[in-house]
């Protein structure tokens, strides 16, 4: 089962990686509106565009790991994305993070140990 490791772990940091880049995107766009004029900035802005690339390249990895491994197994190594989403929120976006939530990452890694075992 540890054939899927390698897998998840890329798709779950691409996903991760598009959820930062989304979250640099709206940062950069002000406030949400349904004109023309906010639209097209979202679609020209690169943080946007990359975002969409990651999702889309995440997707295709999934439909591959849910076709070649058991979809109980793939789909709680899933949560590994919360793990690199608390390191990007730290390193990238600079956010402080509690010792709790330290603590559920811990929790998140040693159950997917086990989910693999």
């Amino acid at each position: 089962m540890w054939k899927i490791i390698p897998y998840s772990l890329a798709q779950c940091l691409l996903l991760s990686g598009g959820q930062v880049l989304l979250k640099l995107a709206l940062q950069e766009m002000g406030n949400f509106s349904w004109t023309m004029e906010f639209w097209k900035r979202l679609f020209t802005n690169w943080h946007f565009c990359a975002c969409g690339a990651c999702f889309g390249i995440a997707t295709v990895l999934w439909m591959y790991i849910l076709k070649h491994f058991p979809f109980s197994v793939a789909f709680s190594l899933m949560s590994l994305t919360y793990v690199f989403g608390m390191i990007a929120a730290v390193v990238v976006l600079k956010e402080e993070s509690s010792l709790s939530r330290w603590i559920g990452v811990c929790l998140i890694v040693g159950g997917c140990y086990f989910i693999v075992k």
